[in-house]
């Protein structure tokens, strides 16, 4: 028996979705990993003593029977969805970083399930365009508030002008969030 595939079977990360299992895989990119790091890192910092949690990459996430997700950060701020094997209910931040493998899912059925279960906030944070899309929950649908978008390095003082390239999280007012810190080291 090949004790290392045993070990590694062990920790493959799968959702259900419409309630078919999916394994999560291939592992995520270094850039992937990168960003959900970052944000995780600075709403820690922000969080700290306050009522609200986060929970990072691999905390699952129950929203329906046919529903479990592994977003890769989220904030909670009723204590009682929090239970010792994950989150029940709808979070008050949902994050999910894109990949080639998962864009196309969290961009309509995951949204569509946020949306339904009540998710406050919602981004869409793409690493390749370093881009950020920010819905956010009106009237029970999620809207796109913005797109924030962190220009490239050869444009000019000019051409970044029009770039919007910081933004509130609509569940903090005093909470500055720079597309810089997002992808730093991406």
């Amino acid at each position: 028996m090949n004790n290392t595939l045993a070990y590694k079977d062990e920790y493959l990360k799968e959702e259900l979705i419409d309630g078919q299992v999916v394994l999560m895989s291939p592992r995520p990119a270094i850039n992937h990993i990168t960003v959900a790091n970052n944000i995780s890192a600075f709403f820690t910092i922000y969080l700290k003593g306050k009522k609200c949690r986060i929970f990072p990459d691999g905390t699952d996430l129950y929203l329906t029977e046919k529903d479990r997700f592994i977003p890769d950060v989220m904030i909670v701020c009723d204590p009682e969805k929090i239970k010792y094997n994950g989150i029940y209910g709808a979070p008050d931040l949902v994050v999910e970083v894109l990949s080639p493998s998962t864009a196309k899912r969290d961009k309509s059925y995951k949204k569509q399930v946020y949306e339904q279960c009540g998710v406050r906030e919602y981004w869409l944070v793409s690493p390749n365009e370093k881009s950020v899309e920010q819905y956010l929950l009106t009237e029970g649908r999620l809207e796109l508030a913005e797109v924030y978008t962190l220009p490239a390095d050869y444009l000019t003082d000019e051409e970044k002008e029009p770039y919007l390239t910081e933004f509130k999280c609509s569940l903090y007012d005093d909470l500055l969030i720079k597309l810089e810190d997002i992808f730093e080291y991406v």
